[in-house]
């Protein structure tokens, strides 16, 4: 039996056994992973695209949920980036989302109450700056860093697994977006040392980006 899954909760892909995956179903798969490694390198044109073609594929089936899904997996990528907004394409579904994307939803707003919670993948539930290390998953650790971030609740150590998390994938968009906060605390607390070294180590990450 097939099911839907995503990309740490909200991707899509089939189980091992039963009939062929439908061609949408392979092709919107395929498409938000390359938009989610296009995204996260820093590849914006590339990642719009991949983007455009997953929507298309799920949009064939005439499923706002499937659709909203991946409008999640977009929101989530920018959580991880630290580029917040109210995810308006996700907002657009919102009406024909299922509960678990809704509280998915209000889990990168940082507005997730008791009831979301429950709803949640596990690693999501009680994640806090001293358990981020904990959550195996990169991407799904990044996001919930983001969502920490954004609650103002995330302390020097949670920022520190960001950049490391970022850095060992070699994710440049979301590793500058952290350099810049690590470059900042730096800078507020007069550590000038520190944040000099941030800032050449921005300089090489943001330079490497721009000779792409």
């Amino acid at each position: 039996m097939r099911r839907l899954v995503a990309i740490f909760a909200f991707t899509l892909a089939s189980c091992a056994s039963g009939p062929p995956a439908p061609d949408w179903e392979a092709s919107a798969h395929g498409a938000l992973k390359s938009f989610q490694s296009s995204y996260l390198a820093g590849r914006t044109q590339a990642a719009e695209q991949d983007f455009a073609r997953a929507r298309s594929a799920l949009s064939a089936t005439g499923r706002a949920d499937l659709v909203a899904r991946a409008e999640l997996v977009r929101c989530a990528a920018r959580v991880a980036s630290l580029e917040f907004d109210d995810c308006p394409g996700y907002r657009a579904l919102a009406s024909d989302a299922a509960p678990a994307e809704r509280a998915y939803a209000a889990y990168l707003a940082g507005k997730a109450q008791a009831a979301d919670i429950v709803l949640l993948p596990e690693h999501h539930r009680s994640v806090t700056s001293a358990s981020l290390g904990a959550v195996a998953d990169p991407f799904a650790r990044l996001v919930a860093a983001g969502v920490l971030f954004r609650q103002g609740s995330l302390a020097p150590e949670g920022i520190a697994t960001a950049v490391d998390t970022a850095s060992a994938q070699g994710w440049r968009r979301p590793l500058l977006a952290w350099l810049g906060v690590q470059e900042k605390r730096a800078r507020d607390a007069g550590d000038r040392e520190a944040a000099d070294a941030i800032g050449r180590r921005i300089r090489l990450v943001g330079g490497e980006e721009k000779a792409r």
